[in-house]
C-alpha cells in the first residue's frame, strides 16, 4: 500500500542570511517545546553545488559550472576539473554526482557523474578523476552514453555498503526509456569500481538495478544495507522508494499513489498537490534526510512512525545532504538558476541534530 504523509510538522526553522563561519539561532522543538540552538555557515559564494563528501574535516563538494570546492579549516579553495568531453550548460546538466573513492588518501581518485556534448549529441558519463596539483583529471571512463535529454539526467554517485558504485540515471525526458531494460535511462545502475559489471547484478551482463524510475536524484542505505532513493514526479507524486534489485518502480505507467501488480510502490510520496523535488539523502537514527529543492527545507522521513517533517527550510533551494557524528550538513542551491541568489549563495551548512 501506498502511504502519504506530508505537512505533519516543522521541528526546525532555519532563518536566511547565514554567512561564511557566522553561527544563526534556530528554533527547534518537540511536541510543542521550543530551545535554542545554532547553526553555521562553513563556506559561502559557491556555485551550483551539487554534492557533499567529506573526509574528516575537509569536505569536497561537486560544481554543475565543472569545478570540485576543497573547504579546510575555514578555507575554500576551487579546484579545476578537466574533462575530456565539452561539459553541457543544459538545464540541470553539468558536473553532478562525486564521490571520493575508499582509498582516496593513498590514490587521490574520485567517480564523477556529468553530462556533455558531443555534436548535436548530449549524453551522461560515469568516470574516474584523478586529482594532481590540485586539479582533477580524467582519468578513465567507466560507462558512457547513458541518455541525457532536456532535463532529467539523474546524477547521483554513491559506494554502498557492498562496495559497488550506484548511479541513477533520469529518463531524459523521454518516459518510456524507463520501462526498456536495454537502455540505461530511467534506472538505478550499479558497478563494480572498476567499471565492470557485477556478477551478482539482477539482470544478466547489465549494469541496471532498478528500474521503472523517473528521475532519482538521492541513494542511501541503513547499517543494516537496505537502500532507499528519492525521485522527482511529475509536476508533483514525488516518491521515496526502498529500492530492491531487479524491481520495477512503475513509471511512466503509474507514478504516486497509484498501485498495479507488478510495480513497487514508494513509502513515501507527496501526492498530487505538493512537490518536494527530493534529491541528495543520508540515513540517521532510523530516519531518512533529504534535500529537497522545490520543497526549499531539508525533509525528515521517520521510517518507523512514518511521520515527514521538515527539519530546515527558508533556506531556498538545498540540494544535498551529509551526516556524520550526529551533525547535519548541507548545500542550498539557489544559483542553480531557478532559484532566487541571495547574499554569498550558495553555501555550506552545518547543524547539530
Amino acid at each position: 500500500m501506498k502511504q502519504l504523509f506530508f505537512g505533519l510538522g516543522i521541528s526546525l526553522l532555519c532563518l536566511t542570511g547565514c554567512s561564511t563561519n557566522e553561527k544563526q539561532p534556530v528554533s527547534i522543538g518537540s511536541n510543542g517545546s521550543q530551545a535554542l540552538e545554532q547553526y553555521e555557515s562553513l563556506a559561502a559564494n559557491l556555485e551550483a553545488p551539487w554534492a557533499i563528501n567529506k573526509l574528516e574535516d575537509t569536505f569536497y563538494i561537486s560544481e554543475r559550472t565543472g569545478h570540485i570546492v576543497k573547504v579546510e579549516h575555514g578555507e575554500m579553495t576551487r579546484q579545476e576539473v578537466q574533462l575530456e568531453k565539452t561539459l553541457s550548460t543544459a538545464s540541470e546538466a553539468g558536473l553532478l554526482g562525486f564521490v571520493l573513492a575508499p582509498d582516496f588518501e593513498q590514490s587521490k581518485e574520485a567517480y564523477a557523474y556529468y553530462t556533455y556534448e558531443n555534436g548535436n549529441d548530449q549524453f551522461n558519463r560515469i568516470v574516474l578523476l584523478f586529482l594532481e596539483n590540485n586539479n582533477w583529471l580524467e582519468k578513465r571512463v567507466l560507462l558512457d552514453e547513458i541518455p541525457s535529454g532536456t532535463y532529467h539526467h539523474g546524477g547521483r554517485v554513491k559506494i554502498g555498503p557492498d562496495q559497488k558504485l550506484y548511479a541513477t540515471a533520469g529518463d531524459a525526458s523521454n518516459p518510456q526509456t524507463a520501462q526498456d531494460l536495454s537502455t540505461l535511462g530511467g534506472k538505478i545502475l550499479r558497478m563494480n569500481l572498476d567499471g565492470s559489471i557485477p556478477d551478482d547484478n539482477p539482470f544478466p551482463d547489465s549494469y541496471v538495478y532498478s528500474y521503472g524510475h523517473r528521475n532519482p536524484q538521492g541513494i542511501t542505505w541503513t547499517p543494516d544495507g537496505t537502500m532507499y532513493a528519492s525521485e522527482h514526479g511529475q509536476s508533483a507524486n514525488d516518491e521515496i522508494n526502498k529500492i530492491e534489485a531487479g524491481k520495477n518502480y512503475g513509471w511512466p505507467l503509474i507514478e504516486g499513489e497509484e498501485e498495479h501488480e507488478g510495480f513497487l510502490s514508494p513509502l513515501f510520496t507527496s501526492g498530487s498537490e505538493n512537490t518536494w523535488a527530493p534529491s541528495g539523502m543520508a540515513f540517521y537514527d532510523n530516519k531518512l534526510y533529504v534535500a529537497a529543492p522545490r520543497g526549499t527545507a531539508v525533509l525528515e522521513f521517520d521510517l518507523e512512525s512514518k511521520e515527514v517533517k521538515e527539519v530546515v527550510n527558508n533556506m531556498g533551494r538545498i540540494r544535498d545532504v551529509w551526516i556524520e557524528d550526529h551533525t547535519l550538513y548541507w548545500i542550498t542551491n539557489n544559483t542553480d538558476g531557478r532559484g532566487t541568489r541571495g547574499e554569498k549563495d550558495d553555501q555550506l551548512y552545518k547543524l547539530e541534530l
